[in-house]
């Protein structure tokens, strides 16, 4: 993990808030310490003014992170840092989710399978990935971004999203492909994926390379994230196509939210 300061925490800031800093701090500190710790030991431990440190821990209770026990006049974290950290610790759990899925499908149809994460308004990022055993296949390295409609996957997120054939036109016009389809054939396999619940890309976005996929709505039934298989296209049959897009809906539909689902 970076710590503050470091190169990998990103650039430093051109006018570093000091109380934000200091809040941040205290709240570092407090996670290191396990129990109560009292206004003096953390004022002493972080060189802080006392005065200040007890503004920063009654302003840190009051948003409900940092908890008083008015017995021992001590502070600990509260149960605010939680939710803090929920939106942090929900990725990683829903990659753990994912990842049986992955290697599944890898295995059963001999291809590389991808999980995508929708970040932003247009773009997907790569952030796992399941590989077979096969002497050729194909790789991705993890962290690799795409545009948010291109491919088998792009086709789903439109899908998935209710886009209206103007808005996605305009889309449309921004992507790069190798062999690019017409915007009408596009269209089609857009309505099609909302139909049958997956899509194909057969050497569109590269040449050579087919890619299936299927999309895992968050708990509104916002396309959040896309399972992908990737293979050579010499490799898939008509029916072998159709029985990885199947197998990519179903599972995709097992991982979404009930919320989403029902």
């Amino acid at each position: 993990m970076a710590k503050p300061g470091s190169a990998a925490a990103g650039a430093p800031p051109r006018k570093p808030v000091g109380a934000l800093s200091a809040g941040l701090a205290v709240l570092r500190h407090l996670g290191r310490s396990g129990g109560g710790v009292g206004v003096n030991r953390i004022a002493r431990d972080l060189g802080l003014n006392p005065s200040t440190c007890f503004n920063l821990l009654r302003t840190l209770a009051w948003e409900g992170v940092v908890s008083f026990d008015a017995a021992s006049k001590t502070y600990r974290l509260g149960p605010g840092v939680v939710e803090l950290a929920r939106g942090a610790l929900e990725p990683a759990a829903r990659v753990r989710q994912m990842r049986p899925h992955l290697e599944a499908v890898a295995s059963r149809h001999r291809v590389t399978v991808t999980l995508w994460q929708r970040v932003g308004a247009d773009r997907v990022v790569l952030i796992d990935r399941a590989e077979t055993d096969a002497t050729m296949q194909v790789h991705m390295p993890i962290g690799q971004r795409l545009p948010l409609h291109v491919g088998a996957l792009g086709r789903c997120m439109a899908a998935q999203a209710g886009l209206r054939k103007t808005e996605l036109r305009e889309a449309f016009r921004q992507l790069r492909w190798e062999s690019p389809p017409p915007f009408e054939q596009y269209w089609r396999s857009v309505r099609l994926a909302a139909e049958q619940g997956w899509a194909a890309d057969q050497g569109n976005f590269v040449r050579g390379a087919t890619t299936v996929a299927a999309v895992v709505p968050d708990a509104t039934g916002r396309p959040e994230l896309a399972l992908s298989a990737v293979g050579f296209s010499d490799q898939f049959t008509p029916a072998r196509l159709t029985a990885l897009g199947e197998d990519l809906r179903r599972r995709a539909a097992a991982a979404a939210p009930t919320t989403a689902a029902a």
